[in-house]
């Protein structure tokens, strides 16, 4: 399927004061059909915007045949430009990270999925997915229920509460009062999600990715979990400046997340009711 590349750059207001976001549009395209409908996927990028590995992993969902839009998380201090693999740019990236509001990353996610239903092209089912800061950005997204469906990469910050301004560390169990932070809103989880890590995650060690399955049983969320044994973190990040892409295993979670999203927003499903009954005991 052939795509087309564009952006829109659209308001968002946070505390009173406007500023734009952009947001890079990857449409699929069917030669005589320019009336097709997609679903839509938001991609929210790691901490380095939107670069040339987000953009191709872009390219590979629009060509299966969703519309996707990724947005700028940092327009709140710099403009859509992507920031270097480096180590000033990892540094800058990792100082906004925490800058930005919950509020602000909250509003960008409704914005973009606003902007997604705006468009005569989209069906109307919404997903969501993002590696790293953007693993995390898919997974909060999808506490909106326009969002059925949700593949998380790596989702970096949840299991610490160390997301925006004066978070602070705390790894417990026990929720802080009346928190707003991600791993403590999982109630609100309407979507199917597929959570992906590497156990080779410095980011998210086994105690942090522990506390984030257990906090998902515990709302009785429906999603699946995938760990792989010699990933590291970013492993789907296609350029070698840090050394972990993984081209294999990032096959395989693409086929992960075209089995949930082609399930969920591409089929009539109709209402969820109830749970699922219970497997019957045979061998």
């Amino acid at each position: 399927m052939l795509i087309k590349e564009s952006y829109a750059d659209v308001q968002c207001t946070v505390g009173g004061k406007d500023t734009t976001m952009r947001i890079f549009l990857f449409h699929p395209t069917i030669a005589g059909y320019p009336n097709a409908k997609f679903p839509g996927v938001v991609l929210f990028s790691e901490i380095y915007q939107v670069t040339g590995p987000v953009s191709r992993f872009a390219r590979q969902i629009a060509g299966q045949g969703y519309i996707v839009a990724a947005p700028s998380s940092y327009h709140d201090f710099t403009g859509p430009e992507p920031l270097a693999y480096d180590v000033p740019g990892t540094d800058q990236g990792n100082e906004w990270k925490i800058t930005k509001t919950l509020e602000s990353y909250d509003v960008d996610s409704r914005r973009t999925v606003d902007y997604l239903l705006t468009l005569p092209t989209c069906t109307g089912r919404i997903g969501s997915t993002g590696m790293c800061l953007g693993g995390h950005l898919a997974l909060r997204a999808a506490l909106d229920e326009r969002i059925t469906a949700t593949v998380c990469y790596f989702a970096t910050d949840v299991h610490s509460r160390t997301l925006g301004p004066n978070s602070g560390s705390n790894t417990s169990s026990t929720a802080p009062e009346n928190s707003p932070h991600t791993l403590d809103l999982l109630t609100q989880l309407k979507a199917e999600a597929n959570l992906i890590f590497g156990i080779r995650d410095t980011h998210v060690p086994d105690a942090g990715r522990d506390l984030i399955r257990a906090k998902l049983r515990e709302a009785g969320a429906c999603f699946s979990w995938h760990e792989f044994a010699w990933a590291q973190h970013a492993f789907i990040r296609d350029e070698l400046s840090k050394g972990r892409y993984d081209p294999a295993v990032t096959k395989a979670c693409f086929e992960i997340l075209l089995e949930l999203f082609g399930r969920v927003l591409k089929t009539e499903l109709g209402e969820r009711q109830g749970g699922d009954e219970k497997p019957e005991h045979v061998c």
